[in-house]
């Protein structure tokens, strides 16, 4: 099993398909928390407070821009939750899954 924080999201302008199941169920297991609705992978992040929210959500948008790939964010007062997916290929990507371990490990620091 490869550390997916240590990886790079590669570009992805469409024209490959969504990954197999087999293989979203495979990096799935490598994200503990995050949970498969749809097309995209979610998990909601709960703090103490507004302003605790925010940094998390200040500090994924740069590595989101670092990543060249960006998450939908939710934004509840003290929750915040990030639906993932590669939107060029209308499903899931493996940049979903690095994104995914690179906001957890946020949350972990």
């Amino acid at each position: 099993m490869s550390d997916l924080t240590q990886k790079k999201c590669v570009p992805c302008e469409g024209g490959v398909p969504p990954l197999e199941k087999a293989e979203v169920e495979r990096l799935l297991a490598q994200i503990p928390g995050w949970s498969l609705t749809g097309k995209w992978i979610s998990k909601e992040f709960q703090f103490k407070n507004f302003v605790e929210a925010m940094k998390l959500v200040n500090q994924v948008a740069g590595i989101a821009e670092r990543e060249g790939h960006h998450p939908d964010i939710h934004i509840h007062y003290n929750r915040v939750r990030f639906d993932i997916w590669t939107h060029a290929i209308g499903g899931l990507s493996e940049n979903d899954f690095i994104l995914a371990a690179k906001i957890d490990a946020l949350v972990r620091r």
